[in-house]
């Protein structure tokens, strides 16, 4: 049988990334609340992007 969670990182930072929170009220309340606890994250969004820049 297949299990009902398939994890995507694009479908996952899409639907509860730190932009779309942002676009909601309820979701700028969620942006907050973590704040407020000083959450380390404040959404799931795909991290190892950063990029190295050479000095």
């Amino acid at each position: 049988m297949k299990r009902t969670y398939q994890p995507h990182k694009k479908r996952r930072a899409r639907n509860y990334g730190f932009l779309s929170r942002m676009a909601t009220k309820s979701g700028r309340k969620i942006i907050n609340r973590r704040r407020k606890k000083g959450r380390k994250r404040l959404a799931p969004t795909i991290y190892n992007k950063i990029r190295f820049v050479p000095t």
